[in-house]
């Protein structure tokens, strides 16, 4: 994950509708958020964990809280969408994202 201006991630974070935090030893090891407008559309996002403690399911066990929340709490029909970057995508397959080529595609635009 790119790192982000104190400022920046100070305006983000009260926008965040969940987020999970993985500690060990006290310390942030893995995190993962989901904003959105609380009804129709919801996007996971900021979903990383340190290199030292990849390869260990914390990147699932994020996903799967992650999820249940938007089960839980988010109306039936919502939009639940993500960028996935690299082999990320094998992962959020397993939580029922699919690619929406070619029907659509991803874009973005950096301000």
């Amino acid at each position: 994950m790119s790192a982000k201006p104190r400022e920046v991630a100070l305006l983000s974070l009260p926008n965040t509708w969940h987020a999970v935090q993985i500690r060990h030893g006290g310390e942030p090891v893995g995190m993962g958020r989901v904003i959105g407008d609380g009804g129709c559309f919801f996007q996971v996002v900021d979903i990383c964990v340190l290199p030292d403690h990849q390869r260990r399911g914390l990147g699932k066990r994020i996903m799967a809280e992650l999820i249940g929340e938007l089960e839980r709490r988010a109306p039936a029909g919502a939009y639940v969408s993500l960028i996935a970057d690299g082999d990320a995508r094998y992962l959020y397959e397993k939580f029922g994202f699919r690619e929406t080529a070619p029907a659509s595609v991803g874009m973005h635009r950096t301000v």
